[in-house]
């Protein structure tokens, strides 16, 4: 699964639009990403822990030419430890539960708080349309 499958597969769980979800997705590997750059921990229970670790200096063989001894510096390499419950459900000890359902009822609450705002934004949209309009027929 890459990255444009797991946002399809997220949105249909979700029930959120697929811009949504790729913004969610991609906020999530940023957060995670900016944690580890920094030395932090990430750890999602039942998941697993994303950390940072310092592998050591070593030596090393250059593949073209074997006789050649190579020096391979010191790295801060990220690194995944699965959680108990990733392990049993690949493992096939226990089965992977149901996804949850998307919240209907929590969708129109949020449409009826946001017209009385969307009253207000729709004057500018317009204003937006009409100089881009202009400024298509200038590049023409």
């Amino acid at each position: 699964m890459n990255r444009a499958e797991l946002i399809n597969a997220v949105a249909e769980i979700t029930g959120h639009t697929k811009q949504q979800t790729g913004n969610a997705v991609n906020a999530i590997l940023h957060s995670i990403t900016g944690a580890l750059s920094k030395g932090d921990r990430v750890m999602l229970v039942g998941f697993g822990t994303f950390e940072r670790r310092n592998r050591k200096a070593r030596s090393g063989v250059n593949p073209q030419n074997p006789r050649q001894k190579l020096t391979i510096a010191a790295a801060k390499v990220p690194a995944f430890r699965a959680g108990q419950e990733l392990k049993d459900i690949v493992d096939g000890r226990s089965k992977l539960p149901a996804p949850p359902k998307a919240d209907s009822a929590a969708k129109p609450a949020k449409k009826a708080a946001a017209k009385p705002a969307a009253k207000k934004a729709a004057a500018k949209p317009v204003a937006k349309k009409a100089a881009a309009k202009k400024t298509a027929k200038k590049r023409k």
